[in-house]
């Protein structure tokens, strides 16, 4: 796992491009504190840098950026290809000879063997890297098909720089970063800003599974190609018009053989490896199938709360006592907790709000004391339909079509009354003796999600008012225009089937590479980690597609054959349970020991001078906040963090990362 930045400036509109470079590849460290490299092809104006985090072969064989065996290609490469050793295989068949161990040489032969498009094709990972042809003077930036590898572009004045996390870019001289107002409207709607947008105008991320090409056309920068070579939406179709048509047995028996192999590829590295454990459906079935194919007990991690409605840590504890592995736990304290807190801008980059980056964060930390590698159990909500909204997201579909609209807004008027912590008080026996399948978590932030759904009369505008945050971003972001995401792509108007697999679809392409993969990356990244995610496999995403939806949900309940799967391997009764989110009790926090600091980032004066809230409509959230009436914690949040990526960015200097030195490649 690694850092990659570059520059394609034909022109020399960049003075010191050299130091440019340095000083961007000495930002992304925390990637890679192994190794550093740069390379230049200063006829082009091209530069490549890479930090390295050393996973397979940690001899100098692996360092980066790296040419082909013909000295046609050069790359910067983050990431890893697990079927790196069979691809390997088939091409020293065809002639070609390797160096060292590592899968960055077997991607080089693979692009030489089988032009870059085809290779990529039979990749099987996560990786985000750049290309550059010297024959063709052209730069190809990837990235893989559901986005776990994150990369950032960018295009001014005649220039183009890339990097795998923003702050690299904000170091460069002669870029223009202006705060894209839609964009930061977008974080306040969902607590994350959807790709290909980000937090500044003209700086894109690639999107899962693209392509795109810059060249050098009459001594000028052109973008060349930009297409995607893998597409989720068809991997859907394609899946729903070719169903698998088994006994429920025999796909159990297909999805765990192909989980297996997932995992066990996943299992191969040169470094401590280990999984982290919440004790939930997929990270227990990850740890699970490790412990079978290992020799020795896996080492699981798990952060533990206080707070009981927030700790996982128990129910992980009793898994791996089951399973045998090296399990190591951390009670963390509220204190402890919130000392993350002012880490939070620089590590997530760009501002993002879903409060789970706080524990993900800890987590990782706690592994990287003993490991370098970590699984990862996320993605088994989008492809096996393991979100509550799934379940009852269809029977409120179903019933709103019968409801009289002003019906509708009385009840949803009653639900408001209450904040969600009173639903909660009161809902509670009640919780106690319903049936497992109707039973969840903090029911009175459901009933507050369920009001907000109750005001619309199409399926498309229903999920994504259960999965905004905000309802007025518009009102609260001056000068604010809306600017569309995928999101606004929604085709299902009819069947319950059809609204629960576009519900999964947009899931899969828009909440799960944008917050969840996001979260993940620059948590393990933050602590030097590589955390890896077997059931994102791109295969077992194309298998979950051909799956029918009965073996998916089934009684109110999600994810039914992984529970079968499980179930072969851990008991029911520790894995059984209402779903819980992996969060912390930010809203609580926020009227207390987060007061003072949220008051100061929120004053109506400061505000008012930075020019991008409305000062009133923060104040009003913030009062109704402190009282109690309502918990408006995650709007609040999504305010504050860009409130302290703010101050933090416009702090941010070349002064501390260039003085990491950085080994200088011979230039073309």
């Amino acid at each position: 796992m690694c850092g990659i930045v570059g520059l394609l400036d034909p022109q020399q509109n960049i003075p010191d491009r050299s130091v440019a470079l340095a000083g961007m590849t000495a930002a992304l460290r925390h990637r890679g504190p192994d190794d550093s490299g740069l390379w230049t092809d200063a006829d082009s104006g091209l530069g490549l840098g890479h930090r390295r985090l050393s996973i397979l072969d940690l001899s100098s064989h692996g360092h980066q950026p790296m040419k082909s065996p013909s000295g046609r290609y050069f790359i910067s490469y983050n990431g890893e290809v697990y079927n790196f050793e069979a691809l390997r295989e088939e091409l020293e068949k065809k002639g070609f000879r390797f160096n060292g161990g590592s899968d960055t040489e077997v991607i080089l032969a693979a692009v030489e063997a089988w032009g870059l498009r085809d290779a990529v094709c039979r990749f099987v990972g996560m990786f985000a890297f750049a290309l550059w042809d010297r024959k063709t003077r052209r730069l190809s930036l990837v990235r893989d098909r559901l986005g776990i590898k994150p990369l950032y572009f960018a295009e001014s004045s005649g220039f183009m720089a890339f990097a795998s996390e923003l702050k690299a870019l904000q170091l460069l001289p002669g870029l223009s970063l202006e705060v894209d107002r839609g964009a930061l409207a977008l974080l306040l709607t969902y607590n994350y800003i959807p790709a290909p947008h980000t937090i500044y105008r003209r700086v894109h991320k690639l999107e899962p599974g693209h392509i795109v090409e810059f060249g050098i056309e009459n001594g000028r920068l052109a973008q060349t190609y930009d297409g995607a070579y893998w597409s989720a939406r068809q991997v859907a179709q394609d899946g729903q018009r070719n169903p698998l048509e088994s006994s429920p047995e025999e796909l159990i028996d297909i999805v765990e053989s192909a989980l297996l192999d997932a995992v066990k590829s996943r299992m191969v590295a040169d470094v401590p490896l280990g999984a982290f454990l919440s004790g939930g459906i997929d990270s227990s079935t990850v740890v699970a199938m490790m412990q079978a194919q290992s020799g020795r007990p896996v080492k699981t991690f798990t952060i533990g709360f206080t707070e009981k409605d927030y700790n996982e840590a128990v129910a992980a504890k009793a898994v791996a006592a089951h399973l045998k592995t090296d399990h190591t736990e951390l009670y963390v304290t509220p204190a402890e907790a919130r000392e993350v807190i002012p880490r939070l801008p620089t590590l997530y980059d760009e501002p993002f709000s879903d409060s789970s980056q706080i524990p993900t964060f800890l987590v990782s930390e706690l592994a990287r004391k003993s490991v370098t590698v970590a699984l990862s159990g996320d993605g088994g909500d989008e492809l096996f339909c393991g979100y509550n909204r799934y379940s009852w997201g269809r029977r409120l579909w179903k019933a709103l079509k019968w409801w009289p609209v002003g019906a509708r807004i009385m009840l949803a008027k009653i639900i408001h009354r209450l904040p969600p912590e009173r639903w909660n008080e009161i809902l509670k026996p009640a919780m106690a003796v319903v049936p497992g399948q109707y039973r969840v978590a903090l029911p009175g932030d459901k009933l507050h999600k369920l009001a907000k759904a109750l005001n619309f009369t199409t399926p498309g505008d229903l999920y994504r008012s259960v999965i905004s945050v905000s309802a007025n971003p518009l009102d609260m972001v001056t000068g604010a225009e809306r600017i569309s995401t995928a999101l606004d792509g929604w085709q299902s108007e009819s069947t319950q089937h059809e609204f629960t697999e576009e519900m999964m679809y947009f899931d899969l392409v828009t909440y799960l590479p944008d917050d969840i993969l996001v979260k993940v990356d620059r948590a393990s990244m933050g602590a030097s980690l590589e955390a890896r995610v077997p059931i994102l496999d791109h295969r077992i995403v194309e298998l979950a597609w051909r799956l029918p939806m009965h073996v998916k949900l089934r009684n109110g309940h999600g994810k039914w054959i992984l529970r079968q799967i499980l179930s072969r391997y851990v008991p029911d009764a520790l894995f059984e349970r209402p779903k819980t989110g992996f969060g912390v009790p930010i809203g609580t926090w926020l009227r207390g020991p987060l007061r003072d600091w949220a008051e100061d980032l929120l004053r109506p004066d400061r505000l008012q001078q930075e020019g991008y809230f409305n000062p009133s409509q923060v104040g009003k959230l913030w009062r109704d906040h402190l009282s109690g009436q309502r918990n408006w914690e995650h709007n609040l949040w999504s305010i504050l963090m860009f409130q302290a990526w703010l101050e933090d960015s416009s702090n941010l200097s070349t002064e501390e990362v260039t003085n990491t030195p950085a080994r200088w490649d011979q230039s073309a």
